[in-house]
């Protein structure tokens, strides 16, 4: 009899072990626990050690950390009629874990669905310029609208990323040559621009040519030879046969050497106007 107590006794201490041994949890400090007791909400555990009763609890680990979700590529077509392939990454992470078990059947398979659902719909709305210069905007708008949808399963989407846009060959080669165009259109405006200041330096230069005095001056005080040369046809163009007392058969060397002549009275006539004022 007593031997029969003894191994019911060491059967139930061992029953109790195992059943408490059962009931031990450990969660991660990146992950919690939401138990269920007889099918309702307890509510979550979490980090470090608990417990809970075997067989009339059950508990689903939540995952706590920020999550990467590649969005796959889709073939869009744009505002403009333009086909598109868009791929992206979006960046969340739970909240809440009573609710990412609760609400959704799968949190993570139905925040890849509304990211995805979302970036055709907002990619639709955009025209391709716009696409390309205004990736922020887009991005903002995405993570907005996939945030709002995905609040109510305790579900956070702190940025989501358009990565790539390819284009069509046919619209690669279209923009190349819209750029080279553009780029000759510079080039030539540029060009223009030059010329414009050459004629107006030119313009300016004329002006001075028509001054007699002034051509005399550069004539009298350059000692250059080119320019020396040129300012003394410039001389004898302007002073005329008559004032150099040429005739209309005087060569252009004549010319040039009655313009000296008319260079060296100037010359003279400045050194004695500067000595009277002295």
């Amino acid at each position: 009899m007593d031997s029969g107590l003894f191994w019911v006794v060491l059967i139930l201490l061992i029953g109790i072990v195992v059943f408490l041994v059962n009931g031990v949890r450990i969660v991660p400090e990146y992950e919690r626990a939401v138990i269920l007791r007889l099918g309702r909400v307890v509510g979550a555990r979490g980090p470090g050690l608990f417990f809970i009763i075997p067989v009339v609890d059950k508990m689903f680990k939540v995952n706590m950390q920020v999550v990467t979700e590649d969005i796959p590529p889709q073939d869009i077509i744009s505002r403009d009629n333009v086909t598109v392939t868009v791929n992206a990454v979006a960046y969340y992470r739970v909240i809440d874990p009573v609710r990412a078990i609760v609400d959704v059947q799968n949190y993570q398979f139905a925040t890849s669905q509304i990211a995805q659902t979302t970036l055709r719909s907002i990619i639709g709305q955009a025209d391709l310029d716009e696409l390309l210069i205004n990736r922020d905007e887009i991005n903002s708008r995405l993570q907005t609208i996939i945030d709002e949808e995905t609040n109510p399963w305790g579900v956070k989407v702190t940025n989501v990323e358009v990565k790539d846009v390819e284009l069509p060959e046919s619209m690669r080669r279209a923009m190349a040559r819209q750029a080279e165009a553009e780029r000759d259109r510079r080039a030539k405006v540029i060009d223009a621009q030059g010329e414009k200041e050459a004629a107006l330096t030119l313009a300016e230069a004329a002006s001075l040519l028509d001054d007699p005095e002034f051509l005399l001056r550069c004539f009298t005080y350059c000692d250059i030879p080119p320019v020396r040369a040129a300012a003394a046809k410039s001389v004898a163009r302007k002073l005329g046969d008559e004032n150099l007392g040429l005739d209309a058969s005087a060569k252009p060397a004549e010319r040039v050497r009655a313009a000296e002549k008319v260079r060296e009275k100037f010359a003279d006539d400045l050194k004695t106007d500067g000595a009277k004022a002295e």
